[in-house]
């Protein structure tokens, strides 16, 4: 989110500037020091408010950072909580709505994230592609096969696999398999790209195909007026 460009919105996505107009940061530890400006080697957390300057969002974003050692260096997002991509309203809502919930859950509990992403998956294949009567995801993954490209196929069917570990308890309980919130990330991010290949391109290819259909309309019409 924090770049060589600057900082990005995670309300709007749009890059801003790292300046005093953008951005405010101060330092706090635990005998009660403030201080606006950074200090030495002291083990402090900072708190950084950057404010978005596009004029259709100026949310404000929150980050607690610690600094030497302070809370392990932790960065924690305390507004929002997450950061998610806010996708067109023509993505079914539930859809959406287990995206952004695993977004929200993947550093506390990222094998609930990873079962999110996998139960996000199943509903992405049952209403994009139309797959109906199938046993469990594992067969509706299967009925997309020869519908998708075979590393794109792949990726889907690890999602199933890695959802299963939150989904399905081992054999052995004694046996316990994590997911690190790094792996939920991924898995996460694969569910933006197929909502992005998916739904996005969908909407994009016939919103084009109908500005071309109107163009041809209107030429039609100018050639040849009544």
């Amino acid at each position: 989110m924090i770049s060589m460009a600057g900082f990005k919105c995670p309300f709007c996505g749009e890059f801003m500037s790292i300046s005093s107009m953008t951005t405010s940061t101060h330092y706090f530890n635990f005998n009660g020091g403030i201080h606006p400006e950074y200090v030495g080697h002291r083990h402090c957390l900072a708190f950084t408010i950057y404010r978005c300057p596009n004029e259709s969002c100026e949310e404000e974003t929150l980050i607690a950072r610690g600094i030497n050692g302070y809370i392990d260096e932790r960065t924690v997002m305390i507004y929002p909580e997450a950061i998610y991509r806010h996708f067109p309203d023509y993505v079914p809502e539930g859809i959406r709505a287990d995206y952004e919930e695993a977004c929200l859950i993947r550093e506390r509990s990222p094998k609930a994230s990873a079962t999110l992403a996998r139960r996000c998956l199943q509903g992405m294949i049952r209403d994009f592609w139309k797959i109906e009567g199938e046993r469990n995801l594992y067969y509706e993954i299967d009925a997309i096969r020869d519908k998708v490209p075979a590393a794109q196929w792949a990726a889907i069917d690890a999602i199933r696999q890695i959802g299963n570990i939150g989904a399905h308890m081992e054999r052995d309980v004694n046996l316990i398999v994590d997911v690190e919130p790094e792996e939920a990330g991924e898995l996460l991010q694969l569910i933006e790209l197929l909502i992005e290949k998916w739904y996005i391109s969908r909407n994009d290819e016939e919103l084009l195909y109908k500005r071309v259909t109107e163009l041809a309309e209107i030429k039609k019409a100018a050639k040849h007026p009544e």
